[in-house]
């Protein structure tokens, strides 16, 4: 297992062409921060991270001996799911919760954040990305995780679970038919849409045609160990059988609606 500041790496059996990835992992701010002058309870809500996605991922990584990639900042210091032009890069409010030392922020700040956090991970992703690649002598599937609250502005949402993607449908529809044939409400670019400019999924596979699938699972199904070893169990066996799936291992690019790729 490799630790930097920004970034941990699980290791895993690379030549089998999976790749997992985390990108709201842990709700973690360096002590000299001053919790972004927020109070402590922040950091247990949504805000600060993807509820349940770090010890799901683990269990994922082991039980399938794959690598991952799991980012160790909170999305409040800066979000590694935002490319680094994009306004939301730096949260000054989120749901309700203003970040007193994200606002103001100056240029210095904001490019200290840049090039200790986020560029790493994506370094670290681009370096992860390349070795399954080599390691298994084709394109690798990957797959990114993340977690979504129950309610949102008091709509309660329905779904167990949403496959979020652009316009690259090969992972996606076998996840959803899979889920759904278990008998999981999943959503279809629900509760969030999947193309988003300057992404992690758009930065590392869409723009090079690699598969990929972003999964979101509902916060309250994976917010303590019987849920997380619940849907563990659920996934490892649907992301074994998308794996061993040829046309889930070739490079094809789609054009993203989000636009032209730079």
């Amino acid at each position: 297992m490799t630790h930097h500041q920004a970034y941990r790496r699980i290791g895993g059996n690379s030549a089998a062409g999976l790749l997992i990835l985390a990108d709201h992992a842990t709700n973690h701010v360096p002590a000299d921060y001053d919790a972004l002058g927020l109070p402590k309870e922040a950091f247990g809500r949504h805000i600060a991270y993807d509820i349940g996605i770090e010890p799901l991922t683990e269990r994922l990584a082991a039980m399938l001996d794959a690598p991952a990639v799991l980012s160790c900042f909170s999305r409040l210091l800066i979000d590694p799911n935002r490319g680094e032009d994009d306004p939301t890069l730096i949260m000054k409010l989120s749901d309700g919760a203003i970040i007193p030392a994200n606002h103001p922020l100056s240029p210095a700040e904001r490019r200290r954040r840049i090039e200790t956090w986020h560029r790493p991970y994506h370094m670290a992703v681009d370096k992860a990305i390349a070795e399954v690649a080599m390691a298994a002598g084709k394109a690798p599937l990957v797959v990114s995780l993340h977690s979504f609250t129950p309610y949102w502005k008091g709509f309660r949402r329905p779904w167990q679970a949403g496959v979020l993607w652009d316009t690259d449908h090969r992972a996606v529809h076998p996840l959803i038919r899979a889920l759904e044939n278990r008998g999981y409400v999943t959503g279809d670019n629900e509760p969030y849409d999947g193309a988003l400019k300057g992404d992690t999924m758009y930065r590392h596979c869409m723009r090079n045609g690699i598969p990929h699938v972003l999964l979101e699972v509902r916060q309250d199904l994976i917010g303590d160990r019987r849920g997380v070893d619940e849907w563990a169990g659920v996934l490892a066996p649907i992301f074994a059988e998308m794996n061993a799936m040829p046309d889930l291992h070739e490079y094809q690019i789609f054009p993203s609606r989000t636009g032209a790729y730079e």
